[in-house]
């Protein structure tokens, strides 16, 4: 559930005086053609907006201040009908703050040879106009994404919905709110970082709170809205006892119950989109939240646990940019070092993401043997088999990396009857050894966010929007 308002994008269409009216119309007729086929074809992920054709440099810069303004306008994609001279796109280039897809096609797929003339050839000279028009956006330095292929074809479109998507989230990341509920876990090194840095770089907001803040909420939550809540548990998961009792068991959900209510209300009010908790930050509280950050993320909400504000940043900006499917927080567990098996187990305590699920989670109660409270209520399930990208941001003191690694997850072939948590298994590309290698030698983290919605193409376009270093893995 991603709440993010309408988003749109702007097809603007390079041309010129030049050719006469009678071109221009013959421009535009094409332009809706394309942009109304792009919009049916069901497969760009948001609307596809014709703007007027870009024949002068007022007129360009005109609409580029327009993009800026409007916060549904996500961002431009450029197509050269014909050569349209570039120092005119060089000021509205420049104030573009969003971001910049060059499409380099044309209308017609191939060269009508029998019909062939000069006024087609003046008309359609894509060729002519990618070049001009690539030489000002490389001269201007800009991280613009270039797309190459006709306009029609599945694939073409698949690169434009995937670049539609790293954009969005691009935009987003200046929304992106985080809640720290308690600080960092004492002593580890990763979960630091500057949060002023990530705010000017990438746009994250963080913000610490007290546990007292938060269990002030807890203790608002009335026993309708606990039974309510606990009503859509019996709907959506499988219920299992074990040793409690069937009154015991349902007081210590119903406890996760409560902090789901809290915190989302919490974060709600505040205008947080993502959170983090310590299990060493617990008083006031009876549980270590599990079930509730359970559902939260699988509502849209950015999680890490231990006070990771950085990957609980990235989560959420991920979410956005997968629509929340098959993307949440993970961290590195346990090897599989058997010859020929080698795989790497993924978990966390509590707080496994359910978007991860292969199948309908079961709902228990198990003892912790961390936090010194009492046993918390938390969804167990096998991870989704898929390709996919596994992502972690590490502060090194002088700029922030982005470590991201290609990985194959696969469904667990064998049971593990005494694990109380939820559990995700994968091989890292190229291989276990030189991937393992590589993340370790490269500073990755052991907490993550993976998505097997996500490529490697989406986050480094991210990765470039924000000026970011980045190291892939694959």
């Amino acid at each position: 559930m991603l709440n993010l308002g309408a988003k749109e994008f702007w097809f603007v269409v390079g041309s010129q005086h030049l050719y006469g009216e009678e071109a221009l119309a013959e421009v535009k007729a094409h332009a809706q053609a394309m942009t109304d086929a792009l919009n049916e074809s069901g497969v760009l992920p948001y609307p596809l907006v014709l703007q007027d054709l870009a024949v002068s440099a007022d007129k360009i810069t005109s609409i580029m201040k327009e993009v800026n303004y409007r916060d549904e306008v996500a961002g431009v994609i450029t197509w050269m009908h014909t050569f349209s001279p570039a120092k005119m796109w060089i000021h509205g280039t420049k104030l573009l703050q969003k971001p910049l897809l060059h499409l380099a096609t044309q209308y017609n797929e191939s060269i009508p040879w029998a019909t062939i003339d000069m006024d087609f050839m003046n008309l359609n000279q894509a060729a002519h106009g990618d070049r001009e028009y690539g030489f000002i956006n490389a001269r201007l330095k800009k991280q613009n994404k270039i797309v190459v292929g006709y306009w029609e074809r599945p694939e073409v479109q698949r690169q434009i919905a995937d670049w539609m998507d790293a954009a969005v989230a691009y935009n987003e990341s200046f929304s992106i709110k985080v809640a720290r509920f308690g600080d960092n876990m004492r002593n580890v090194g990763v979960t630091e970082g500057d949060k002023v840095e990530a705010q000017i770089q990438f746009g994250w907001t963080v913000d610490y709170f007290g546990i007292g803040d938060l269990v002030e909420y807890v203790n608002a939550v009335t026993e309708e809205e606990l039974d309510r809540l606990f009503k859509e548990y019996a709907e959506l998961y499988e219920f299992d006892y074990g040793t409690y009792s069937k009154e015991d068991w349902e007081a210590r959900v119903k406890v996760q119950a409560s902090y789901e209510i809290a915190i989302k209300r919490f974060l709600d009010n505040g205008g947080y989109n993502a959170f983090t908790t310590n299990f060493e930050d617990l008083h006031g509280m009876k549980q270590l939240p599990g079930l509730a950050v359970q559902r939260l993320m699988a509502q849209g909400y950015g999680f890490a646990g231990e006070g990771d504000w950085k990957t609980a940043a990235l989560d959420r900006l991920l979410k956005v940019m997968s629509h929340n499917e098959s993307t949440g927080f993970m961290e590195d567990y346990t090897y599989e070092l058997a010859a020929g098996q080698e795989s790497i187990l993924q978990s966390h305590m509590l707080e496994v993401d359910p978007t991860l699920a292969s199948s309908k989670p079961k709902l228990i109660v198990s003892p912790l043997g961390i936090g010194g409270k009492e046993d918390p209520a938390r969804l167990v399930f096998d991870g989704k088999a898929g390709d996919g990208v596994v992502v972690s941001m590490a502060d090194f003191g002088t700029h922030f990396k982005l470590l991201i690694n290609e990985v194959s997850a696969f469904e667990p072939a064998v049971p593990a009857p005494k694990l109380p948590v939820a559990r995700v298994l994968w091989n890292v590309k190229p291989n276990f050894q030189d991937g393992v290698k590589a993340w370790i030698e490269n500073g990755g983290g052991h907490h993550t966010v993976v998505s097997l919605n996500l490529t490697t193409d989406q986050i480094e376009t991210y990765a470039k929007l924000v000026d970011l270093e980045y190291v892939i893995i694959k």
